[in-house]
């Protein structure tokens, strides 16, 4: 008797999460995919998309993938990949070939941009204000600079990682090409030498657009990228920032990391994470890529339309952690 009813009370535990995704769960799908299916990667063959990474070849993999896996298929989020950042293999995946709108996670490239296109990191400029009214009008996610303030080259780097400014994508895209149709056309550019086949590129920001789409899979190659930048690293990882002091804040202002601020811990089995970013708009839920080190070996996961909203559970965060308890449970598993 006790047996039953605990099975009943766990199955009605399991429906309300079910039904609590599909009430939360508000953006379209491009590709329709229903649940999906766990995705299989061969831990010996990159993906397509991965061939641009640089320093990993067939022999690296060979001896330096570790045999780890993940259970995709349960996450909140309806799309995901799992990858080894040494080796650049995919270890899980989950309708991660498969197009989203990526949200803010776009300004992982923007950051890219920013990055390569800057002798300076420590130059200090003027914020245009051309662009506030259109961002504003969007309600777009900002950093806290005002139009024609003076903010260092790194306080905008850290604004576009962090907070998600949207005044500091555009500061860097005019800066960098003049336009923000010039810079999306630099985006695109770099999304093709990278071998992103299945990314493109509308705005600097994110914002959404139908013609602005990736895929989890390309998302993670684009993120692996980034963090060979230590000054990317640096920023992506960080959890608050204050910048410079200047005549709009005389003390300047500090923000905080989107994805920190609704952590408790960054505490997983076995290491912890490390750093993140993430997204949203209604079209493309919730969506978070995040760097964890786990039993000695850090970890690349993407994640996009998870249900629910600013306001609401922090569903991809859940999903991150349940993840990268996964493989600290795992050990520090062999290698293949």
């Amino acid at each position: 008797m006790i047996v039953a009813v605990s099975l009943f009370l766990l199955g009605g535990r399991m429906l309300f999460s079910f039904l609590l995704d599909q009430l939360l769960y508000a953006g379209p799908v491009i590709e329709e995919a229903g649940r999906g299916e766990q995705d299989s990667f061969s831990v010996n063959q990159l993906p397509d998309g991965f061939s641009a990474a640089e320093d990993v070849d067939e022999g690296n993999l060979n001896g330096n993938v570790p045999d780890i896996r993940a259970d995709l298929s349960h996450l909140h989020s309806r799309y995901a990949i799992l990858t080894d950042l040494e080796s650049g293999a995919s270890l899980s995946g989950y309708n991660a070939q498969k197009r989203i709108y990526p949200a803010s996670l776009t300004k992982i490239m923007t950051a890219v941009l920013a990055v390569e296109n800057t002798g300076d990191i420590e130059e200090v400029i003027m914020v245009p204000g051309d662009f506030f009214p259109e961002l504003y009008a969007e309600d777009a996610s900002m950093a806290g600079f005002l139009p024609g303030e003076r903010a260092r080259l790194r306080d905008l780097l850290y604004g576009i990682l962090l907070p998600s400014g949207a005044e500091c994508c555009m500061t860097f895209a005019y800066r960098i090409a003049g336009t923000e149709e010039a810079f999306v056309e630099m985006m695109n550019r770099k999304a093709e030498e990278l071998g992103l086949d299945n990314t493109h590129f509308c705005n600097a920001t994110g914002l959404h657009d139908p013609d602005h789409y990736s895929t989890v899979e390309d998302l993670a190659v684009l993120l692996r990228y980034a963090l060979q930048s230590e000054t990317f690293r640096e920023a992506f990882t960080g959890s608050r920032y204050s910048t410079l002091p200047s005549e709009q804040h005389p003390d300047g202002f500090t923000f905080v990391s989107t994805m920190f601020q609704y952590m408790d811990s960054v505490e997983v089995p076995g290491g912890r994470i490390l750093g993140g970013k993430t997204g949203y708009t209604e079209e493309a839920g919730q969506c978070l890529a995040s760097l964890a080190e786990v039993n000695g070996r850090e970890y690349i996961l993407v994640t996009a339309q998870a249900p629910g909203s600013h306001t609401t559970e922090q569903f991809h965060i859940l999903d991150a952690v349940d993840v990268y308890s996964q493989i600290g449970e795992q050990g520090t598993g062999n290698f293949g």
